[in-house]
């Protein structure tokens, strides 16, 4: 009893989900999906369509392989160590690119406060820098002062966004869709980029695959989990999009470094933009903490299993791997400055764009690993298993049509970046065969 007393439930596991997909991403691509028109909400439904898709296979991975480390494990049981260090590094990838997105939607949002971070990049430029190392040195100090960051900020970040997502629809003008496609693109490019793009908002997912021990009744709690937390989440995006499209004007939407707040100060006046800007500002940085504990957390596991350099695994008094979150977070300051001189719009979606293209690696590698494991474990003869069979074929599908919807531009990026750790690999084998 005292035992299960300790573990989570249905609703806090769904709230974990929840909490671990709505980040900045929400708060941000609004402005992004503003030059593509009322056709980025096709773009959202397809996206809510394949992340369910995503959850319900993870969920059935999860009790094929009920070890932590998510994609990377599935990955490590059905392809082996090399395929395994490419998941990782490409997750290592994605993490120092998300937290260099999350900070720029952060500063956007700050700079309702302080005009400057907006209107001066290289200040913003200088904040941004500063936050992340800011947030370097707190999780270097322990997991529990992280921790203390997330919980209040986890709170905050509901705010603003069920504000716009439940009030707005009441200040919709319909104009504001019409035409539907805004861009120069063809209507199935500009779907692929939305879908694309909209799908950075979902990443983290595949976090629902808690680890069993943690989790009363697991086999049933962590899929049921997965899907709530996948449809909550769905429904807050698509409705908060339609809303802020509805309310800001195409041409102003596209320029706005903080749509939810403007969206906020053209419902209730000027006022209400501060509320809304907090709210988002608080959402952001918290999303900025979480990721950087991740920063180090992420190589440090596969470290541990000798697929990523030891350095990776060096911890300082605390328990930390701060060696590695300081050499990640030198990689996400050298990302920012690269793309400092664009617009925080522009920036915003180049980052994300080449961080989710990094995470749908794993995602691909997840789906085709299903199936091998499943042939590993023999059960490719179960009742049932076809259907399984063909949410994993189609979830694969959307994976690869959203690496193609991404463009070739961040496809050229994120091959490279992928590619550049075959060195690495070749020289952990080499270490460890001497």
């Amino acid at each position: 009893m005292s035992e299960e007393k300790g573990k989570i439930g249905l609703w806090t596991s769904t709230a974990l989900v929840t909490g671990n997909m709505i980040g900045s991403g929400i708060f941000l691509l609004p402005a992004s999906l503003a030059f593509y028109g009322g056709i980025s909400l096709l773009g959202w439904v397809f996206t809510a369509t394949g992340a369910l898709l995503l959850a319900k296979v993870f969920s059935y991975l999860s009790r094929l392989v009920p070890a932590s480390g998510g994609p990377y494990a599935y990955t490590k049981a059905g392809f082996g160590d090399f395929a395994a260090f490419l998941v990782a590094w490409g997750y290592w990838i994605s993490c120092w690119c998300t937290n260099a997105a999350i900070v720029i939607a952060f500063i956007a949002y700050l700079g309702v406060f302080f005009p400057i971070l907006s209107n001066e990049p290289l200040v913003g430029l200088t904040v941004a820098i500063f936050t992340v190392w800011f947030l370097v040195w707190v999780n270097s100090q322990g997991i529990r002062k992280g921790g203390n960051i997330q919980v209040v900020t986890t709170i905050l970040k509901l705010i603003p966004l069920l504000s716009i997502a439940i009030f707005g629809l009441f200040y919709i003008n319909l104009d504001h869709f019409t035409p539907l496609n805004l861009s120069e693109e063809s209507n199935f490019d500009a779907l692929g980029i939305t879908a694309t793009m909209t799908l950075w908002a979902f990443l983290g997912i595949e976090s629902a695959t808690i680890p069993a021990g943690n989790v009363k009744d697991p086999k049933n709690t962590i899929p049921k989990a997965s899907m709530l937390g996948t449809i909550i989440a769905s429904v807050a995006y698509i409705l908060s999009s339609f809303a802020i499209m509805g309310i800001v004007d195409p041409a102003s939407l596209q320029t706005s470094t903080a749509p939810f707040a403007d969206a906020g100060a053209l419902m209730w006046g000027e006022n209400a933009r501060y509320f809304i800007a907090f709210g988002a500002a608080a959402s952001c940085f918290g999303a900025l903490n979480g990721w950087t504990i991740l920063l180090g957390q992420m190589p440090l596991a596969a470290s541990e299993d000798r697929l990523f350099p030891r350095v990776f695994r060096k911890k300082n008094e605390h328990g930390v791997p701060v060696l590695g979150m300081v050499l990640s977070t030198i990689l996400v300051s050298g990302l920012i400055m690269m793309n400092f001189s664009e617009s925080l719009v522009k920036q915003y979606e180049f980052i994300i764009l080449l961080a989710t293209l990094t995470c749908l690696v794993p995602y691909l590698f997840s789906m085709a690993g299903f199936v091998i494991i499943s042939i590993q474990k023999k059960i490719q003869f179960n009742p049932g298993f076809r259907w399984k069979l063909l949410l994993a074929t189609l979830a694969f599908s959307y994976s690869l049509w959203a690496v193609i919807g991404s463009g070739s531009e961040i496809v050229y990026y994120g091959f490279i970046l992928l590619m550049a750790g075959i060195p690495f690999y070749a020289l952990i084998q080499w270490n460890k065969n001497k």
